[in-house]
C-alpha cells in the first residue's frame, strides 16, 4: 500500500497517473537523447583524430605528427586514461553540478572517448566498424526496450553481471602481458553477454529512478547520469563486437 501511495501521489487519481506516465516517458526521452548526442560526439571525435593522424600516401597510410604523438608517444596514455577519469569526476560531482555543468561533463567525457577510440580506424577496416555499429545499435535498441517494457523485475541480475563486468577488467589487464587471442576471444564473448545483460538491467534502474516529485535540476541530473550509464553499456557492447566480428586491416 505504501509502494502504491507513494507512486500514485497518495491520491490514486487517473489524472495523477497520466502525468506520471508523460513525465516519465519525457524523462527517458531525455535520457536517451542525451546518449544519442554523446555518441555522435564521439563519432564525430573519433573520425577527426584519425583524419588528423593519417594521411594516404603512394605507399600506403602514414601517420603525421600528430598522429605519432597521440598513437606512439607517452600521450597515449593520458588519451586513454582520460576518459575513465572523467567519469568518475561526473560520477563523485554530479549532485553538486548545475545541469547545465553536469551536461558540459558529459560531452567533453564524449569527445575525449571519441579520440581514444579513434585508433580502431587504424585496426578494422572502415566497412566492418560501421557494420558493427549498426549490429550494435540493433541489438542496443531491442536490449534497451526490453528493460524499460519488461513487467519482470531484474534487479537481481545486478551483482551477477558486476561480478562478471570486475571479471572482464582482470583479464583483460592480465591479457595485455600475456597476449593470449584465446583469452581476448573469451573475454570478448563474455563481454557481449554482461554488457547485454547491462543495457537491459541499467535501462529498468533508470527508469525506476524516476520520481515525479524532483525538481528540474535533480530530473536533469538522473537523466545524465542515466545517459551516462547507458553510453558506456553501449560503447563496450560495440568494442566487444568489433573484437568479435570486425575485420582487421
Amino acid at each position: 500500500m505504501a509502494e502504491f501511495e507513494r507512486q500514485y501521489g497518495r491520491t490514486g487519481s487517473m489524472a495523477q497517473t497520466g502525468e506520471i506516465d508523460e513525465g516519465l516517458r519525457s524523462y527517458m526521452l531525455r535520457v536517451y537523447n542525451y546518449m544519442a548526442i554523446g555518441l555522435g560526439i564521439t563519432g564525430f571525435a573519433a573520425v577527426g583524430a584519425y583524419m588528423m593522424a593519417v594521411v594516404s600516401t603512394a605507399a600506403g597510410p602514414q601517420l603525421t605528427d600528430f598522429g605519432v604523438m597521440l598513437y606512439t608517444s607517452p600521450l597515449r596514455w593520458v588519451v586513454m586514461l582520460a576518459p575513465l577519469g572523467m567519469v568518475f569526476l561526473l560520477s563523485a560531482r554530479i549532485h553538486k553540478m548545475s545541469v547545465s555543468a553536469a551536461q558540459l561533463t558529459f560531452w567533453v567525457f564524449a569527445g575525449l572517448m571519441g579520440v581514444s577510440l579513434s585508433s580502431i580506424f587504424l585496426v578494422y577496416t572502415h566497412t566492418s566498424i560501421g557494420h558493427v555499429f549498426f549490429v550494435t545499435a540493433a541489438s542496443f535498441g531491442a536490449l534497451s526496450l526490453f528493460g524499460y517494457t519488461t513487467k519482470r523485475d531484474i534487479s537481481g541480475w545486478g551483482s551477477f553481471l558486476f561480478m562478471g563486468l570486475i571479471g572482464i577488467i582482470i583479464a583483460s589487464v592480465v591479457n595485455i602481458f600475456i597476449g593470449s587471442s584465446a583469452m581476448q576471444f573469451a573475454i570478448s564473448v563474455i563481454g557481449v553477454l554482461v554488457f547485454a545483460g547491462l543495457t537491459a538491467y541499467d535501462t529498468q534502474q533508470i527508469k525506476e529512478m524516476y520520481y515525479a516529485q524532483d525538481d528540474g535540476t535533480v530530473t536533469g541530473r538522473k537523466a545524465i547520469m542515466g545517459a551516462l550509464r547507458l553510453y558506456l553499456d553501449f560503447i563496450n557492447l560495440f568494442i566487444m563486437l568489433l573484437s568479435l566480428f570486425g575485420n582487421r586491416n
